[in-house]
């Protein structure tokens, strides 16, 4: 029975695409079947594995809006145990969708479409990786309520913090109403420049915040790992020697240690 583990911030440009990619490229080098779900209308996880919109017919909007079983919109990449379902612009489009939806069925749950689809393939995986959209809109909603865990990114840079209580906030009201079993899985400081002392400080001050929930691991800013989505690599493809890799895989033993595997 695969773990379901979103990537949410809603803050933009925190390495949460980045880190859904390679997290899941991580798991699967570790010998964990594993599904990447690009739950983002801007679509950077698909192509960050190197696909384009011509590539596939039917996305995950297709799937929430019950076009398709979510089988049918499954796609096995060419990296080691990764398969992924992916994103367009059509998703943008959902949350209207989903208002007809409701003025036509009173029995439909908005919030539950995405839960109710993977439910149909849960025992196939070890893991799902959601990677999650820069707000705390409709899609993300279904994330939450879809996931085992969430993983925070927080970037080591001023302001790392912002942003962060509302977030907590939406995780609770999951929580209280939707999703009682859901759990922080832990936070992921990215972005590390290790010339500045600011990025120290970040780090302290994160981890005094969350305590236990911080991952060892932290994840450095390099060139490498911002070039490799444009070659549609994860960067331990792209790069297996970079030290990016080294600590995706890292975060990928962490994540596996965490849950007893």
């Amino acid at each position: 029975m695969a773990k379901t583990i979103s990537l949410v911030n809603q803050k933009g440009g925190v390495g949460k695409t980045t880190s859904s990619i390679n997290l899941a490229a991580a798991l699967g080098k570790e010998g964990k079947k594993t599904l990447l779900i690009d739950l983002d209308p801007q679509g950077n996880a698909t192509t960050g594995l190197g696909y384009n919109n011509g590539d596939f017919k039917l996305d995950i909007y297709d799937v929430m809006v019950g076009n398709c079983t979510i089988k049918s919109a499954i796609k096995n990449t060419k990296f080691k145990n990764l398969s992924l379902i992916p994103s367009t612009i059509n998703l943008a489009g959902v949350d209207v969708e989903f208002v007809k939806n409701m003025l036509e069925d009173n029995t439909f749950r908005q919030n539950e479409q995405l839960r109710k689809a993977i439910s149909e393939i849960k025992e196939n995986y070890d893991y799902i990786i959601i990677d999650c959209q820069p707000s705390l809109g409709i899609t993300t909603m279904n994330a939450l309520v879809a996931s085992d865990s969430v993983i925070i990114p927080v970037q080591c840079e001023f302001f790392a913090l912002e942003g962060i209580t509302q977030l907590l906030n939406s995780i609770i009201m999951v929580q209280s109403n939707m999703n009682p079993d859901l759990r922080i899985e832990g936070v992921l400081l990215t972005m590390l420049d290790g010339r500045t002392n600011i990025g120290l400080e970040v780090i302290e001050e994160v981890r005094k915040y969350f305590k236990n929930k911080v991952f060892n691991t932290i994840i450095p800013r390099l060139v490498r790992l911002v070039e490799a989505p444009s070659h549609g690599k994860p960067i331990s493809d792209y790069d297996p020697t970079s030290r990016a890799t080294l600590a995706y895989q890292n975060l990928a033993k962490e994540v596996i240690s965490r849950n007893g595997q």
